[in-house]
């Protein structure tokens, strides 16, 4: 008898092993697929980037787009080229920014603050602010923009997946109570295939 009660215990562990194996097979042993990598929480990912069209995959046409008033119509086929690039491209609300980015990046240069900067202008463009306002030892300029009185696509163009756009800006400034009038012609860019909607000022130049 002492013989059977030990194979029937024997035969009861086994089952409760086995029962546990099972539970943990079930728990630990599935993968669903939506588990997230382990990774350093402390460390910020690198930029999200869209992966760019498949080779032989022409992009998606959009509607023809409107040239703001001003625009040379030879233009038309590099802003439609844009256009059908990045979807969040439209000429009109871009002139509308990039007077925006005028007054903005103007003001942080003429107050020495290049941080102002900041997703404004590229690293080269902010470099060169910052060694003008070293030059001047810091000190604040007595300049304002009054007005911007006229804003006009001069050059566009697709290289890669950079997207290029010359603006030319007439605006009447006051620098110590005297009033002029200037022009200056910026060049703004920005990577099509970025999460970032910002365009950086890449280039600047007058009109001389």
């Amino acid at each position: 008898m002492a013989d059977a009660g030990s194979w029937v215990e024997i035969v009861l562990l086994a089952m409760l092993a086995a029962f546990i194996g099972l539970r943990l097979v079930s728990v630990l042993g599935k993968r669903t697929g939506s588990e997230r990598p382990v990774g350093d929480a402390f460390r910020p990912g690198a930029p999200e980037v869209t992966a760019p069209p498949s080779p032989g995959r022409e992009p998606t046409t959009r509607a023809e787009i409107a040239l703001p008033g001003g625009t040379d119509s030879a233009l038309a086929p590099a802003l439609q080229a844009i256009a059908d690039a990045d979807p969040s491209f439209a000429p009109d609300r871009f002139v509308a920014g990039a007077k925006s980015a005028y007054r903005m990046i103007l003001e942080a240069f003429w107050s020495g603050d290049t941080r102002a900067m900041d997703g404004l202008v590229s690293d080269e463009i902010q470099d060169n602010f910052a060694a003008a306002i070293a030059e001047r030892d810091g000190r604040r300029l007595d300049n304002r923009l009054e007005a911007v009185t006229a804003a006009t696509i001069t050059d566009a163009a697709m290289n890669g997946q950079m997207a290029e756009v010359t603006i030319r800006f007439a605006a009447r400034l006051a620098s110590g109570g005297v009033t002029s009038e200037t022009v200056d012609v910026w060049t703004f860019s920005r990577h099509i295939a970025s999460r970032d909607p910002n365009w950086l000022l890449i280039a600047t130049d007058d009109e001389a």
